[in-house]
């Protein structure tokens, strides 16, 4: 990656140069319900994710309009209000959708994070709405913020086997999109049978994988069976973002946990040389249960 050189924190905080565009409450709020889930900005504290929302902007957008476009300059990071949004990748001239966002996600941080252009299109297939935040604010408040993070995971994300596959430069996004979220004792993680749209790496703490055959009771009074554990190093969530199925089962905190989350849209931009890897696990689960069920339980197609 050929990136300008940048060093965060030989930049000076001057409050010159922070932008504020004005609100309403309505939008607001309506900018503060959509940005509660961005993972980029999960670590900021409240004073710098006060200036975020300052300095973002509304822009309308039509049905077939190209909100970023593969090989431009990068000059704001989205985030969704509303609406619905193809991702165009294009690959030895041909295009291809590889995903969507629908009335919620963000995109275009990788442009201004690494001063690259664009890697990916972004149409709108509806009306709708985004948030802008603009290159200087985005590298002073979010570029910062996470060399600070980069610093904290770099070698945790190095030492992880499955993501050997990847360029160094391709582990350091990962270490860029990621966020982290502690659950307690007993919480729920991930629910079988639900939607999926996130990835998990366990950093601390111990997390149980549980699965309730269909139709039937098993070991358990609930019918659930514990199919297994993830300590550190080890991920779970990925089942479903490769096979685009439901969740097929469910993860419980055992003690306090703390995991790295990644949503499903930077899973699927970063991480496509893992899904080898991946796909081999699959393979693996199979064989488990067959072992504790006598069926694989359809956990992925038969063409994946």
């Amino acid at each position: 990656v050929c990136a300008e050189a940048y060093n965060p924190d030989e930049e000076e905080d001057d409050a010159e140069s922070r932008i504020i565009h004005p609100k309403t409450d309505d939008q607001r709020n309506r900018l503060q319900e959509a940005c509660k889930d961005i993972l980029l900005f999960k670590n900021l504290d409240p004073e710098q994710m006060s200036q975020v929302l300052d300095a973002m902007f509304e822009k309308l957008v039509e049905g077939g309009e190209h909100v970023i476009d593969q090989g431009d300059d990068g000059d704001n990071f989205y985030v969704i209000d509303r609406g619905t949004y193809d991702i165009y990748v294009k690959c030895d001239g041909v295009g291809r959708c590889v995903g969507t966002y629908d009335n919620r996600g963000s995109f275009g941080e990788l442009a201004l994070m690494y001063n690259t252009p664009r890697a990916a299109t972004i149409i709108a297939t509806s009306p709708g709405a985004i948030w802008g935040l603009d290159r200087v604010t985005f590298r002073r408040i979010i570029v910062k913020n996470n060399a600070k993070k980069r610093r904290m995971y770099e070698n945790f994300i190095e030492s992880l086997p499955f993501l050997k596959s990847l360029e160094v430069s391709e582990r350091l996004k990962v270490v860029d999109v990621i966020g982290t979220k502690v659950y307690k004792d007993g919480e729920q993680i991930i629910a079988q049978g639900d939607l999926a749209d996130s990835f998990f790496i366990v950093e601390s703490g111990e997390v149980r994988i549980i699965m309730t055959r269909k139709g039937k009771e098993d070991v358990e009074e609930n019918g659930a069976v514990e199919i297994a554990r993830c300590s550190r190093g080890q991920y779970f969530g990925e089942l479903a973002l490769v096979t685009n199925k439901p969740r097929a089962a469910s993860a419980f905190a055992l003690g306090t946990v703390k995991c790295l989350v990644m949503d499903v849209q930077a899973f699927e931009r970063l991480l496509g040389p893992c899904m080898e890897i991946l796909k081999r696990n699959i393979a693996n689960y199979e064989e488990q249960l067959v072992a504790l069920f006598g069926s694989n339980m359809d956990i992925a197609d038969p063409s994946a």
